[in-house]
Formats: structure tokens, C-alpha cells, sequence
């Protein structure tokens, strides 16, 4: 998952908007980004937050200062213990070629101290989006760690899991139903990209994203399944 394989990849699949949303890290965005501005990609930088819970959250934002500012919140709320690669293996940050930088020593695969309400709250205060991740898995995820969207939380979309259909989804957690769905963002290996998520936009920005998964100013999303 070095950035020139990604954006590879992404133009083989046909992909014309990513987000790079690693664990509690920004580090490797603006790798993939000087990578995708020469083949007409758009990166939304982001990452990947696990609240006290242990709900996994996808956030994404429009700018990566934005997304940095957000870096240095989220470790704020993280415990400072190093890392642990015998057990999470090394976390590196790399340039645009792929080639090693460093590596990050401190613990970033485990929960901050923020609740799941807290975690969307801070995203929308900072302009971004927040979508809960994989929500038919059955760890580390809305339904699985806190059995309900709890009262009160409005919800743009969510992502489902390529091991369940939309339709699945929506008779298996009827909370779902007028929440727009996104498929399969959560990639760890190359084989893993799909590009089974249409979205009809003007722009490739995160407001467009969030119009679109609300069903907005005739913006829309789909799954349409992998092609």
C-alpha cells in the first residue's frame, strides 16, 4: 500500500476521489496526493478514529492542514505509550515514491478517550465528515459496540462491509434505512480497493459528500457493486 501502487490501482478501478484514513495518522496523506494530482485523483485527507467505545470512525476532510490540526487533537486524546510492533507491527511514513522516511514509534492502534458522540461533534466543528465504519462487522463498530445510533445523533451515511449488501444491511439493522451507504472503503491491501460506491456530485469536496449521502441539492450516492 505504497502511495504509487494505490493511485495505480485507483486509475485501473476507474476511481476518481480516495481518502487515506489510517489508524489515528495523517502522515502518509500528502504522499498519495502528490502522487493522484498528476492523474486527476482527488485525496481527501483523513483518518481512521477509535472512540472509548471502540467504534471505528471514518473522518475526512477538505484540506490536509485541516486534517493535521485534527492529527494533533486525536493524539492529545490518545494514551503516550510507544508502540508495540511485535504485536501492530512498524508504522511508517513514506514519500511519494514509496520509499521509508520514518518510522512512527508512538501507540496509535488503540481507543482515545473520546466518546462516539464526541468524536462526530469535533469532526463537523473542524468542517469535516464523519462516517462509522464497517457497522455489519461484528467488532469495533457502531452496532457491534454499542448496539443502536444512540438518541440524539444524526448521522450523514455510514459504510457497510463488502460481506453484507445493501439490502442486507438494511433488513439486519433497520436504524439504516434513509442513511446514505457507502461499500468497502476500508482497503488495507491493494486487492482490497473496490470501486463498488457511485456518487453523483459537482465538486469532489466533503460538503458535496455529505449532500450526497443525505440525498441533497440532487446530490446522490449508490452502491452499485464492484465492476
Amino acid at each position: 500500500m505504497i502511495p504509487p501502487l494505490i493511485v495505480r490501482r485507483a486509475r485501473e478501478l476507474g476511481l476518481k476521489i480516495l481518502g487515506v484514513t489510517d489508524h489515528h495518522c495523517v502522515e502518509n496523506v500528502r504522499a498519495v496526493q502528490e502522487v493522484a494530482e498528476h492523474h486527476g485523483i482527488t485525496v481527501l485527507p483523513g483518518m481512521e478514529v477509535q472512540t472509548r467505545e471502540e467504534v471505528h470512525i471514518v473522518c475526512l476532510f477538505d484540506d490536509l492542514e485541516q486534517a493535521l490540526g485534527w492529527q494533533e487533537m486525536i493524539w492529545s486524546h490518545l494514551p503516550a505509550l510507544p508502540n508495540r510492533e511485535e504485536f501492530f507491527g512498524a508504522q511508517y511514513v513514506v514519500d511519494s515514491t514509496g520509499d521509508y522516511i520514518r518510522t512512527n514509534e508512538r501507540l496509535l492502534q488503540t481507543s482515545t478517550d473520546l466518546s462516539f458522540e464526541e468524536v462526530l461533534a469535533l469532526v463537523a466543528e473542524r468542517g469535516g465528515l464523519a462516517i462509522p465504519a464497517h457497522v455489519d462487522r461484528s467488532r469495533c463498530s457502531l452496532f457491534a459496540n454499542l448496539g443502536m445510533i444512540p438518541l440524539g445523533v444524526k448521522l450523514d451515511g455510514v459504510e457497510i462491509s463488502r460481506n453484507i449488501s445493501p439490502g442486507e444491511a438494511l433488513q439486519k439493522f433497520p436504524a439504516l434505512k434513509g442513511l446514505g451507504l457507502v461499500q468497502s472503503g476500508d482497503a488495507h491491501r491493494l486487492e482490497e480497493m473496490t470501486n463498488c460506491t457511485r456518487l453523483r456530485v459537482e465538486h469532489l469536496t466533503v460538503a458535496e459528500l455529505g449532500w450526497a449521502l443525505r440525498g441533497e441539492n440532487g446530490r446522490s450516492v449508490e452502491v452499485i457493486g464492484q465492476r
